[in-house]
């Protein structure tokens, strides 16, 4: 019986990292699976603009919410995945890392009240008290039906940091002349405090979000120098993004006034459709200031409707006028808006008869910001580009998010130790 035991233990330590791999490579990050599924927002309680960050034991709170398009009552369940800095499953058992229960249903809702779309929508507040993370890192929000994980709904980046370092920073101007006025150089160094790290090659990982997106994110920086606990990252070709454009935008808070950016607006006995200003290629224009959200957006009515079950949908006609398509390259129109993919669902089309790009989206009452690029068609890792759509400028406004990661001796994941966010015009060197 003894050496049963012993035979299984070692072939579950054998097994468990392939097992932990294979369900990784299954989970993509910020993804909607159900096409019922709208309006998924997961930010600090009463910020829906902020990153979905708390602080380890602090009380700190996240808001989830979405809406549900067949407009009936479903049993949605969520629960954690701990991951490592590179967002793959850490190989820790999830009762190491959550206390309580592993799964809670989503218990609050409530069904559509006065809009031609009729949903159900759903709220909960991140972390419940009877479930909760217990180890700072990076977690997989997952969300699913029924309490059957392979029902997945759609799933959410979360950020437990617990602060044991610090970081100090600023942005400059590149050096490099090619970059100068079109790049934005993060400048910064951590003090690992009491931590130990015999090996900060290995044992210290760095991110850097440029207004909070995951999909040109900085990652694998190698330290510049080294002094004691201090580590400065300053080589001049590490940490530099395109500055972008501001970003476009759209006032969707009313349907029945003309808000801004819109051109017209169609009212049909059970639907509306909403026609934006067309937009051109400003990558050759001269930069100008506008004050944006940095690619995010916010429910909100100006009819002093609740947006949340009061707030009506709208199909969102948009137009980006060119001569002649982009010979071997998608469009996509981008943002959070879109979960910051390039899919099928916001890839554009070339209407020959209008000179345009043209894409619909469907969308709830509020305000949106958004931007167009281009994936070059033979680009296996379809790599999304601004530079010819929006251009790019150094004056740009943007915020930078530095994320610190720390492996201590011998653990089997990343543990989230410092976050940093810097603006490109308040902390600008």
């Amino acid at each position: 019986m003894r050496k049963a035991l012993i035979f299984l233990a070692v072939l579950y330590a054998t097994l468990l990292p392939a097992i932990l791999k294979a369900q990784s490579n299954a989970i993509t990050p910020d993804h909607v699976y159900m096409n019922n599924i709208k309006s998924v927002k997961l930010n600090q309680a009463g910020d829906p603009l902020s990153l979905p960050m708390v602080t380890l034991g602090s009380g700190e709170k996240l808001e989830l919410s979405f809406d549900d398009l067949d407009n009936d009552v479903k049993d949605y369940y969520y629960t954690f995945v701990l991951c490592n800095a590179d967002w793959s499953l850490a190989q820790v058992n999830q009762l190491e890392y959550l206390r309580g229960f592993s799964e809670q249903r989503i218990q609050t809702y409530r069904l559509s009240s006065i809009a031609f779309q009729k949903y159900t929508h759903y709220s909960v507040t991140l972390p419940g008290s009877n479930s909760f993370p217990t180890r700072a890192g990076n977690y997989i929000l997952k969300v699913y039906l029924e309490s059957d994980t392979t029902q997945l709904a759609f799933t959410r980046r979360l950020l437990v940091v617990d602060n044991r370092a610090g970081i100090t920073g600023y942005i400059q101007q590149p050096v490099n002349p090619k970059l100068f006025r079109t790049h934005q150089k993060v400048n910064f160094e951590v003090n690992m405090g009491a931590l130990n790290i015999p090996n900060p090659f290995d044992q210290v990982k760095v991110v850097i979000l440029q207004n909070g997106r995951w999909d040109n994110a900085i990652s694998n920086l190698r330290p510049q120098f080294i002094n004691g606990n201090v580590i400065k990252y300053n080589t001049e070709m590490d940490c530099v993004f395109p500055g972008g454009k501001e970003w476009r935008w759209i006032d969707l808070r009313s349907f029945r006034l003309q808000t801004e950016r819109v051109k017209h607006t169609e009212y049909h006995r059970n639907s509306t459709d909403v026609y934006a200003q067309p937009d051109v290629e400003r990558a050759d224009k001269i930069y100008q200031f506008i004050k944006d959200i940095n690619g995010k957006y916010y429910l909100a009515t100006l009819d002093d409707y609740d947006p949340n079950f009061e707030g009506d949908y709208a199909t969102v006609h948009f137009q980006f006028l060119s001569p002649e398509p982009y010979a071997q390259y998608n469009m996509y129109i981008f943002g959070e808006v879109t979960n910051y993919e390039c899919n099928d669902a916001n890839k554009m089309t070339y209407n020959p008869a209008t000179r345009a790009y043209e894409c619909s989206l469907f969308l709830k009452q509020g305000y949106y910001n958004y931007i167009y690029g281009l994936v070059d068609q033979h680009d296996p890792a379809g790599k999304f580009d601004t530079s010819l759509t929006e251009g790019d400028s150094w004056e740009t406004e943007n915020n930078y998010t530095i994320l610190l990661y720390y492996r201590g001796l011998g653990a089997r994941y990343d543990e989230l130790v410092s976050t940093l966010t810097l603006n490109s015009i308040l902390n600008r060197k």
